[in-house]
């Protein structure tokens, strides 16, 4: 089966089970925890601090990351088989491409003058949001 078809599978297979349901009900908690924590920072560094967006939008990421492994290992997922520092790794390289998917959203918002850099900030968590599900229930606590 390649990989591809694999991770279909396994997406659809994930999707039958109600337990599944519940997982990104408790995942859309904590995200959603993170996500005022990402923007409260955010908010904070740029307005107060005068921070630049891009370092702001970083700092902000690493507060709410630290956040999200801690609630999402012990209660959403459950800490499995795994070793803390083996999920924390997965979990912070699939945060780092939500990251970037992040980044690559707010500059285009901020750089095309489409909205303020708050409202940037929300809509590009929001459509890293779905990466950051698949990526850490298939692989960081699979």
């Amino acid at each position: 089966m390649s990989p591809a078809a694999e991770l279909a599978y396994r997406i659809g297979a994930a999707a039958r089970r109600p337990a599944s349901w519940w997982q990104l009900f408790k995942f859309g908690l904590v995200g959603g925890s993170g996500y005022v924590i990402n923007l409260a920072v955010f908010a904070l560094l740029t307005g107060s601090l005068g921070v630049q967006h891009v370092a702001a939008a970083v700092a902000a990421f690493c507060v709410a990351v630290t956040n999200n492994f801690v609630l999402n290992r012990y209660w959403t997922f459950g800490p499995g088989e795994g070793p803390a520092h083996f999920q924390a790794a997965r979990f912070f390289a699939v945060s780092l491409g939500s990251l970037g998917l992040n980044l690559i959203v707010l500059e285009a918002l901020i750089s095309n003058h489409l909205t303020g850099e708050l409202t940037a900030q929300a809509i590009a968590v929001a459509v890293a949001m779905p990466f950051n599900f698949l990526g850490n229930k298939l692989w960081t606590f699979s």
